[in-house]
């Protein structure tokens, strides 16, 4: 069963997100991951199977299906 642990809703529903992940440094986008969704206030949470999944993919040598190029901005600097 669900409860979020920020707002404590019950109400849920699943969605394929995507999340940026640093790691030392180097920025790694992960789409299409199987989420469960906070109906109240968003939060989104992944299973222990899938969140290991992920951890496997980003430290092992297997290459992405593509790479992107990310401008930055600094919110301090301006």
């Amino acid at each position: 069963m669900f409860k979020c642990h920020v707002c404590g809703s019950e109400e849920s529903y699943t969605e394929y997100v995507s999340e940026v992940f640093n790691i030392q440094g180097k920025f790694h986008l992960v789409e299409n991951i199987p989420a469960t969704v906070c109906s109240c206030c968003g939060e989104e949470v992944f299973s222990r199977e899938t969140t290991e999944r992920i951890r496997v993919m980003l430290h092992s040598e297997d290459k992405p299906i593509r790479s992107i190029y990310v401008d930055v901005f600094s919110y301090i600097d301006s």
